[in-house]
């Protein structure tokens, strides 16, 4: 394949599809989707329950039917082409790609530019090193939803979920109504790490217990899963001797954080994030690289999709303007910081242009808050300050920086949030 493509796309998930759409609208005339599944749509092809698509399309869907829509906004479109079951090997920086398919063999492609819609994966059992053999029954959510909404299978019937996660909860209900005892739900954290509604829906309509600042310090079962023995921690999250209980149960499922897909980016060399595991971005989510890009949970971690197809709008639009070369130049490069209760804030960085724009910020805070405020400065400038109700962990803050008050602030921002005083 010796054609180079204006904009090259790594993942067709909703991402991946939503990036394309963007810069076909944005007039990029070739563009190629890589995406490895058997079909475009990530892991929306598992997600058979619906809450999906209420702030992008201004209605509830399910996964499926929300990677349908993203689907169909580019199946139509000749300039954009979507090669499935073709893994990306490797990428360099001169926006080359080398992948391998059945139907082309080895191949490799060019792009003027490049975006990085990998996604992200579960941390394992081994990332949180549980002791205890290695049974059958230990699974992810994320296996586990694959195996019962995909092939049709059941991991178990007696379950404990470890963690408190989107996947988790949802698994939990899921498990539920396949006729499964689901026996309760740990979580390391003194605070939930999924989205409210997820809370409400998924454990307390089916009385499924919650332990909060709990974990599992043993697996019992040589050949399958029997049990497994909890104990409450302390504030530095060490189990507390005294408080061990056993909880019986045949299956396991581990829905403890997920991790960005970033191989390829470190393979790059880009520069990453430490706190997102993502790479450091600016507005238009172009990377320390120019000419590739990167969006949605590879950059990191959502809980929304809707928030991953409007990051990868921005990327497709810049990629494109980028690949067409009327992509205004910067005048300066502005850090973005973090500062008192927020955790994460992305992008990491504005490279300014003369064409003033609307700044998006997604951020994360570090700990539930109740009636906060959050304030973003320049200098000794305040650019922007919101009162908050509530503010959480799970669940991402996005503000827009009008573009009169973005011009012309050229020092470091810093976005803070802090509970007000009562």
């Amino acid at each position: 394949m010796n054609k180079i493509y204006d904009v090259i796309i790594v993942g067709g998930g909703p991402a991946g599809l939503s990036a394309a759409y963007s810069a076909w609208q944005n007039g990029a005339e070739s563009i190629l989707v890589l995406e490895r599944d058997r079909e475009p749509g990530g892991i929306l092809q598992q997600c058979i329950h619906n809450g999906f698509g209420l702030h992008h399309f201004k209605e509830e869907l399910t996964g499926p039917g929300y990677a349908q829509r993203c689907y169909d906004l580019v199946k139509d479109k000749r300039e954009i082409e979507i090669l499935v079951d073709t893994m990306v090997l490797e990428v360099n920086k001169d926006k080359t790609v080398t992948a391998v398919s059945p139907a082309q063999g080895l191949f490799t492609v060019q792009g003027q530019t490049l975006i990085l819609t990998m996604g992200c994966r579960e941390r394992t059992r081994g990332a949180i090193r549980i002791p205890g053999y290695r049974p059958a029954g230990v699974f992810t959510a994320g296996a586990a939803q694959r195996m019962v909404n995909m092939e049709g299978y059941l991991p178990g019937k007696k379950i404990v979920i470890l963690g408190s996660g989107d996947i988790g909860l949802i698994m939990a209900r899921r498990m539920s109504l396949e006729g499964c005892k689901v026996q309760a739900v740990l979580e390391i954290c003194p605070f939930s790490n999924g989205l409210t509604r997820n809370m409400v829906q998924c454990l307390d309509d089916y009385d499924i217990p919650l332990y909060l600042s709990h974990t599992i310090t043993a697996i019992h079962g040589k050949d399958r899963v029997t049990g497994i023995t909890a104990a409450a921690v302390d504030e530095k999250m060490r189990p507390v001797a005294g408080t061990e209980f056993d909880i019986d149960c045949d299956t396991l499922l581990l829905s403890v954080g997920l991790i960005p897909e970033n191989e390829l980016s470190l393979g790059l060399g880009l520069s990453m994030h430490s706190l997102t595991n993502g790479p450091i971005v600016d507005q238009h989510r172009e990377t320390s690289i120019p000419g590739i890009f990167a969006a949605g949970n590879v950059v990191h971690v959502h809980d929304l999709v809707d928030f991953v197809s409007e990051e990868a709008e921005i990327a497709g639009k810049f990629a494109a303007l980028k690949a067409r070369r009327v992509l205004a130049a910067a005048v300066a490069d502005v850090t973005v910081e973090a500062a008192d209760e927020v955790r994460t804030c992305v992008p990491q960085h504005l490279r300014v242009t003369e064409e003033h724009e609307v700044i998006r910020l997604f951020m994360r805070v570090r700990r539930p808050l109740k009636k906060c405020r959050l304030t973003i400065r320049s200098g000794e400038d305040t650019l922007l300050t919101k009162v908050l109700p509530v503010a959480k962990p799970s669940e991402m803050i996005a503000v827009n920086v009008p573009a009169d008050k973005a011009a012309g602030h050229y020092t470091t921002w810093s976005v803070s949030v802090m509970e007000e005083e009562a």
